[in-house]
């Protein structure tokens, strides 16, 4: 958009979308879809026992992670991590990464990517 403005969104308003039994998100900000720029964000659920076969992705630009709720652990260049609501999580570009909910409770994140869009994401799935 060329239109660059202050943006207000109601994550109830937005559509649901996912990858199957892993994950769903509604996108909150990004250039092809608000009149924003630079950033793009949005929050993810992860369901209690939701599959992670074939989660392990990468993608170029460097992604944030804020946990909202539950439990999980976050996966990272082969190694586990624990996280909780409160829990922050910096995945560098290029790096293998997802995540896992261990608890019984839905797995709630705020993700944000340093670009204009979610478009320019490119996401690769090696196990795919």
């Amino acid at each position: 958009m060329d239109d660059i403005r202050a943006h207000i969104a109601h994550e109830r308003d937005l559509e649901v979308e996912g990858w199957g039994e892993i994950v769903t998100w509604r996108t909150l900000v990004s250039g092809d879809r608000t009149p924003t720029a630079g950033l793009t964000a949005g929050t993810a659920d992860i369901e209690p026992g939701a599959t992670v076969d074939g989660a392990l992705h990468h993608h170029a630009p460097h992604e944030l992670y804020y946990f909202l709720a539950g439990r999980g652990q976050v996966h990272i260049d082969g190694e586990e991590h624990p996280v909780e609501a409160g829990s922050v999580v910096f995945v560098p570009g290029g790096t293998p990464h997802f995540v896992r909910n261990t608890g019984d409770e839905v797995l709630r994140l705020l993700y944000a990517f340093p670009v204009d869009s979610f478009t320019e994401v490119e996401y690769v799935f090696p196990e795919r």
